[in-house]
Parts: C-alpha cells; sequence; structure tokens
C-alpha cells in the first residue's frame, strides 16, 4: 500500500492541509494531525480534535485517502458490512477482539485530549459519552457501522474489523477464488 505511519502529534504542512481540504471539499475542521500518509507525503489518514466548534467530535481518525475511500465504497455497496457482521455474530472471539479494539481505541482518543478540551466536554456532560463510544463514536461495541472509519483507525493502530477488510481485499484479488 506503500503507507508511512506518520506520528500522531504532527502537525500537516500547507500543501497536506490543502490536500485534505480539496478532498473534502471545504476547509477541514478539527484537523490536528496527519495519523498515515503514503510515499507521496500526501494524507491517507488524519487525526481530528475530539471537540470541534464546541462540539463533541467522537471520530478520531478521519479516512481521506481517494483510492481506499473508494475501494470501501465499493465494498460497503456490495454488501460487505453485513457479510462481515454475520461473520462477527457468529464468533465470540471476533465479538471479544472488537470490544478490545473500541477500549483501546477509546484510551488513545482519551490520551489526545487537550485540557481545555477534557474541561469543556466534562462541563457540557459529553466527557462520559465520548468515553463510552469507541472507533467511529459507535456505542454498540458488537456492531460494524461504517467501515471508512474501522478503516482509518486500522492504519493508525491494527484492529479486527480492518484485518478481515485486508483480508477480503487479498481473497477478492486472488485469482484461485
Amino acid at each position: 500500500m506503500g503507507a508511512q505511519r506518520h506520528p500522531p502529534q504532527a502537525p500537516p504542512t500547507a500543501a497536506q492541509r490543502a490536500f485534505v481540504r480539496d478532498r473534502l471539499g471545504r476547509e477541514p475542521r478539527g484537523l490536528r494531525a496527519i495519523a498515515v500518509r503514503d510515499a507521496a507525503d500526501r494524507p491517507m489518514v488524519i487525526r481530528v480534535a475530539s471537540l470541534v466548534d464546541g462540539k463533541p467530535f467522537p471520530t478520531l481518525f478521519w479516512l481521506v485517502d481517494p483510492e481506499l475511500c473508494l475501494r470501501i465504497d465499493r465494498a460497503e455497496a456490495s454488501g460487505l458490512i453485513a457479510r462481515l457482521q454475520t461473520q462477527v455474530d457468529e464468533s465470540e472471539t471476533l465479538r471479544a477482539a472488537m470490544r478490545d479494539d473500541h477500549a483501546a481505541h477509546i484510551a488513545l482518543r482519551d490520551g489526545f485530549l487537550e485540557d481545555h478540551e477534557r474541561v469543556s466536554l466534562a462541563a457540557t456532560g459529553y466527557l462520559k459519552a465520548l468515553q463510552e463510544r469507541g472507533i467511529g463514536g459507535i456505542a454498540d461495541f458488537s456492531r460494524i457501522r461504517c467501515l471508512h472509519t474501522w478503516y482509518a483507525a486500522h492504519l493508525v493502530v491494527p484492529n479486527t474489523i480492518g484485518a478481515l477488510l485486508d483480508a477480503y481485499w487479498r481473497e477478492s484479488e486472488d485469482p484461485a477464488h
């Protein structure tokens, strides 16, 4: 894939910010860092603040790589979420791994909170809610809602659903299947 992990604290360069702005079609709100970049230094995954414009924002990592986004769009349109959800529903091992993924993600997101964000979130009652929501802001840790958010998080810290998506792509590209 050619992705290079980038220190999550690295602020975006002007060129990276412009790439994200062009990709989103608007100025990125809450952009804190480039979490993963490609070999050409273009952002693949950005890290977003947990408090954006005074409101809680539970999606820590945002997938902005256009090729990956299109690939995931196609996988979702093919019904992959339902097929993966069936796998998860039939496996306590996968469900436990997903719970662990969400817990790790919550801890990671919490570690990025700045003091003023923590105070503001606590004052509005949203800190507790944020501490109960996992990857992509999901509250039900046994459900798959969006492959984009799972995969963005996976590129930063490998997770169960990202690994299943990688396996799906390997199998779908294998001429023997």
